[in-house]
Protein backbone atom coordinates (compact mmCIF):
# COMPACT_ATOMS: atom_id res chain seq x y z
CA UNK A 1 0.00 0.00 0.00
CA UNK A 2 1.26 3.33 -0.81
CA UNK A 3 2.24 5.43 2.20
CA UNK A 4 0.22 8.46 0.48
CA UNK A 5 -3.12 9.53 0.68
CA UNK A 6 -5.31 10.89 -1.97
CA UNK A 7 -6.11 13.76 -0.24
CA UNK A 8 -2.70 15.41 0.09
CA UNK A 9 -3.97 17.00 -3.50
CA UNK A 10 -5.72 19.68 -1.93
CA UNK A 11 -8.50 19.97 -4.67
CA UNK A 12 -9.44 16.09 -3.14
CA UNK A 13 -8.57 17.31 0.52
CA UNK A 14 -11.47 19.82 0.56
CA UNK A 15 -14.08 18.05 -1.17
CA UNK A 16 -17.58 17.51 1.03
CA UNK A 17 -17.26 13.82 3.00
CA UNK A 18 -20.53 13.18 0.87
CA UNK A 19 -18.83 13.91 -2.55
CA UNK A 20 -15.71 12.45 -1.63
CA UNK A 21 -17.23 9.24 -0.20
CA UNK A 22 -18.46 8.48 -3.75
CA UNK A 23 -15.53 9.00 -5.36
CA UNK A 24 -12.77 7.76 -2.80
CA UNK A 25 -12.90 4.10 -3.44
CA UNK A 26 -11.99 4.77 -7.48
CA UNK A 27 -8.85 6.37 -7.06
CA UNK A 28 -5.85 4.42 -8.11
CA UNK A 29 -2.26 5.60 -6.73
CA UNK A 30 0.24 5.88 -9.77
CA UNK A 31 4.24 6.27 -9.60
CA UNK A 32 5.17 9.08 -11.87
CA UNK A 33 9.05 8.86 -12.87
CA UNK A 34 10.44 11.86 -14.42
CA UNK A 35 9.78 12.08 -17.96
CA UNK A 36 6.89 10.49 -18.06
CA UNK A 37 4.05 11.17 -20.58
CA UNK A 38 0.85 11.51 -19.40
CA UNK A 39 -0.63 12.55 -22.61
CA UNK A 40 0.18 13.91 -26.33
CA UNK A 41 -1.39 16.23 -27.96
CA UNK A 42 -4.85 15.47 -29.34
CA UNK A 43 -4.61 12.02 -27.49
CA UNK A 44 -7.42 10.41 -26.24
CA UNK A 45 -8.20 11.55 -22.15
CA UNK A 46 -9.90 8.61 -20.18
CA UNK A 47 -8.21 9.96 -16.27
CA UNK A 48 -7.74 12.90 -14.71
CA UNK A 49 -5.00 12.67 -12.45
CA UNK A 50 -4.34 14.12 -9.17
CA UNK A 51 -0.71 14.92 -8.10
CA UNK A 52 0.48 14.18 -4.24
CA UNK A 53 4.10 14.74 -5.00
CA UNK A 54 4.54 14.88 -8.33
CA UNK A 55 4.77 18.08 -10.89
CA UNK A 56 3.28 17.81 -14.40
CA UNK A 57 4.34 20.11 -16.93
CA UNK A 58 1.73 21.32 -19.36
CA UNK A 59 3.68 21.85 -22.91
CA UNK A 60 2.91 22.96 -26.28
CA UNK A 61 4.88 21.47 -28.72
CA UNK A 62 5.19 22.97 -32.72
CA UNK A 63 5.59 21.30 -35.73
CA UNK A 64 9.47 21.39 -35.49
CA UNK A 65 9.50 19.70 -32.61
CA UNK A 66 10.46 22.93 -29.74
CA UNK A 67 8.56 23.24 -26.90
CA UNK A 68 7.56 25.21 -24.18
CA UNK A 69 5.44 25.40 -20.82
CA UNK A 70 2.06 26.67 -20.64
CA UNK A 71 1.53 25.73 -17.12
CA UNK A 72 2.68 23.54 -14.29
CA UNK A 73 0.49 21.10 -12.12
CA UNK A 74 0.80 19.77 -8.36
CA UNK A 75 -0.61 19.05 -5.50
CA UNK A 76 -2.80 22.04 -5.84
CA UNK A 77 -4.63 20.71 -8.85
CA UNK A 78 -5.47 18.42 -10.83
CA UNK A 79 -4.51 17.33 -14.78
CA UNK A 80 -6.71 16.75 -17.52
CA UNK A 81 -9.37 19.54 -17.65
CA UNK A 82 -10.80 18.94 -20.91
CA UNK A 83 -12.17 15.85 -19.47
CA UNK A 84 -14.89 18.34 -17.66
CA UNK A 85 -15.18 21.33 -20.45
CA UNK A 86 -16.92 19.28 -22.76
CA UNK A 87 -13.73 17.79 -24.42
CA UNK A 88 -12.01 14.28 -24.64
CA UNK A 89 -9.32 15.49 -25.96
CA UNK A 90 -6.25 18.64 -25.48
CA UNK A 91 -3.74 20.83 -27.57
CA UNK A 92 -0.79 19.96 -25.64
CA UNK A 93 1.42 17.47 -23.92
CA UNK A 94 1.14 16.95 -20.18
CA UNK A 95 4.83 15.37 -18.60
CA UNK A 96 6.36 14.34 -15.34
CA UNK A 97 8.78 17.19 -14.78
CA UNK A 98 9.09 16.39 -11.05
CA UNK A 99 9.00 12.72 -10.05
CA UNK A 100 6.48 12.00 -7.82
CA UNK A 101 3.32 10.12 -6.93
CA UNK A 102 -0.44 10.63 -8.23
CA UNK A 103 -3.76 9.61 -7.96
CA UNK A 104 -5.86 8.84 -11.08
CA UNK A 105 -9.15 8.88 -11.67
CA UNK A 106 -11.50 7.11 -14.93
CA UNK A 107 -12.62 10.58 -16.53
CA UNK A 108 -16.30 8.97 -17.12
CA UNK A 109 -16.46 9.00 -13.36
CA UNK A 110 -15.40 12.29 -12.57
CA UNK A 111 -18.03 13.63 -15.32
CA UNK A 112 -20.68 11.67 -13.60
CA UNK A 113 -20.08 13.68 -10.17
CA UNK A 114 -19.08 16.98 -12.19
CA UNK A 115 -22.58 17.16 -13.66
CA UNK A 116 -24.23 16.29 -10.42
CA UNK A 117 -23.67 20.24 -10.28
CA UNK A 118 -22.47 19.71 -6.90
CA UNK A 119 -19.69 21.07 -4.94
CA UNK A 120 -17.03 19.24 -7.35
CA UNK A 121 -18.11 21.18 -9.84
CA UNK A 122 -17.54 24.26 -8.56
CA UNK A 123 -14.32 23.50 -7.17
CA UNK A 124 -13.30 22.62 -10.46
CA UNK A 125 -14.28 25.47 -12.36
CA UNK A 126 -12.88 27.59 -9.97
CA UNK A 127 -9.83 25.95 -10.58
CA UNK A 128 -9.89 25.90 -14.35
CA UNK A 129 -10.39 29.25 -14.16
CA UNK A 130 -6.89 30.14 -12.10
CA UNK A 131 -5.34 27.44 -14.82
CA UNK A 132 -6.15 29.41 -17.14
CA UNK A 133 -4.93 32.52 -15.69
CA UNK A 134 -1.32 30.78 -15.41
CA UNK A 135 -1.10 30.02 -19.05
CA UNK A 136 -2.16 33.54 -20.30
CA UNK A 137 0.46 34.81 -17.64
CA UNK A 138 2.87 32.61 -18.26
CA UNK A 139 2.68 33.74 -22.50
CA UNK A 140 2.59 37.43 -21.48
CA UNK A 141 6.03 36.37 -19.29
CA UNK A 142 7.51 34.66 -22.42
CA UNK A 143 6.85 37.51 -24.68
CA UNK A 144 8.16 40.49 -22.71
CA UNK A 145 10.45 39.18 -19.73
CA UNK A 146 13.84 38.08 -19.73
CA UNK A 147 15.29 34.76 -19.21
CA UNK A 148 16.41 35.58 -15.79
CA UNK A 149 12.73 36.97 -14.78
CA UNK A 150 11.20 33.44 -16.59
CA UNK A 151 13.65 31.10 -14.53
CA UNK A 152 12.65 32.85 -11.32
CA UNK A 153 9.12 32.79 -12.25
CA UNK A 154 9.10 28.85 -12.94
CA UNK A 155 11.72 28.18 -9.74
CA UNK A 156 8.85 30.25 -7.61
CA UNK A 157 5.90 28.03 -9.30
CA UNK A 158 7.47 24.80 -8.76
CA UNK A 159 8.85 25.77 -5.11
CA UNK A 160 4.79 26.03 -4.40
CA UNK A 161 4.48 23.05 -5.13
CA UNK A 162 7.58 20.90 -3.51
CA UNK A 163 7.29 19.87 0.00
CA UNK A 164 11.64 21.12 -0.15
CA UNK A 165 13.43 24.21 -1.47
CA UNK A 166 15.58 21.09 -4.14
CA UNK A 167 14.62 20.80 -7.63
CA UNK A 168 15.85 18.13 -9.53
CA UNK A 169 16.30 19.45 -13.08
CA UNK A 170 19.02 20.00 -15.74
CA UNK A 171 19.76 23.34 -17.77
CA UNK A 172 18.51 21.53 -21.15
CA UNK A 173 15.09 20.39 -19.65
CA UNK A 174 14.55 23.89 -17.91
CA UNK A 175 15.20 25.77 -21.43
CA UNK A 176 13.24 23.66 -23.35
CA UNK A 177 10.19 24.10 -20.84
CA UNK A 178 11.04 27.95 -20.99
CA UNK A 179 11.27 27.65 -25.10
CA UNK A 180 14.86 29.48 -25.09
CA UNK A 181 17.81 28.43 -25.46
CA UNK A 182 20.30 26.20 -22.97
CA UNK A 183 22.73 29.26 -22.88
CA UNK A 184 20.63 31.77 -22.06
CA UNK A 185 19.42 29.23 -18.92
CA UNK A 186 23.31 29.31 -17.96
CA UNK A 187 23.68 32.85 -18.20
CA UNK A 188 20.33 33.33 -15.58
CA UNK A 189 21.07 30.54 -13.77
CA UNK A 190 24.75 31.55 -13.05
CA UNK A 191 23.58 35.32 -12.69
CA UNK A 192 21.52 33.69 -9.82
CA UNK A 193 23.46 31.62 -8.01
CA UNK A 194 26.56 34.77 -8.07
CA UNK A 195 23.75 36.65 -5.98
CA UNK A 196 23.57 33.92 -3.77
CA UNK A 197 19.52 33.20 -4.42
CA UNK A 198 20.43 29.72 -5.71
CA UNK A 199 23.05 26.86 -5.88
CA UNK A 200 23.14 24.67 -8.99
CA UNK A 201 25.25 21.52 -9.16
CA UNK A 202 25.10 18.60 -11.70
CA UNK A 203 21.33 19.33 -12.26
CA UNK A 204 20.11 19.51 -8.30
CA UNK A 205 19.19 23.38 -7.71
CA UNK A 206 18.50 24.56 -4.21
CA UNK A 207 17.01 27.60 -3.92
CA UNK A 208 19.22 29.83 -0.94
CA UNK A 209 16.77 32.99 -0.50
CA UNK A 210 13.51 33.08 -1.48
CA UNK A 211 12.60 35.96 -0.82
CA UNK A 212 15.42 37.52 -3.00
CA UNK A 213 14.39 35.46 -6.00
CA UNK A 214 10.94 37.17 -5.29
CA UNK A 215 12.78 40.32 -5.55
CA UNK A 216 13.95 39.64 -8.72
CA UNK A 217 11.00 37.97 -10.38
CA UNK A 218 8.72 39.87 -12.24
CA UNK A 219 5.09 40.20 -11.37
CA UNK A 220 3.82 36.92 -13.46
CA UNK A 221 4.52 35.09 -10.41
CA UNK A 222 2.73 37.35 -7.96
CA UNK A 223 -0.27 37.62 -10.42
CA UNK A 224 -0.71 33.81 -10.87
CA UNK A 225 -0.56 33.27 -7.02
CA UNK A 226 -3.13 36.17 -6.13
CA UNK A 227 -5.59 35.15 -8.73
CA UNK A 228 -5.27 31.59 -6.91
CA UNK A 229 -5.73 32.48 -3.88
CA UNK A 230 -8.55 34.68 -4.85
CA UNK A 231 -10.27 31.93 -6.51
CA UNK A 232 -9.51 29.07 -4.23
CA UNK A 233 -9.00 30.32 -0.79
CA UNK A 234 -10.16 27.18 1.04
CA UNK A 235 -7.15 25.47 -0.74
CA UNK A 236 -4.41 28.19 -0.09
CA UNK A 237 -4.47 27.62 3.47
CA UNK A 238 -3.54 23.74 3.23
Amino acid sequence: MPAENPRQNHLLAVLPENEWKRLSHFFEFVHMPLGMVLYESGGQLDHVYFPTTAIVSLLYVMEDGASAEIAIVGKEGMVGVALFMGGQTMPNRAVVQSAGDAYRLRGTLLKQEFDRAGAIQRLLLRYTQALLTQMAQTAVCNRHHTVEQQLCRWLLLSLDRLPTNVLTMTQELIANMLGVRREGVTAAAGNLQEDGLISYNRGIITVLDRAGLEAVCCECYQVVKTEFDRLLPEITTQ
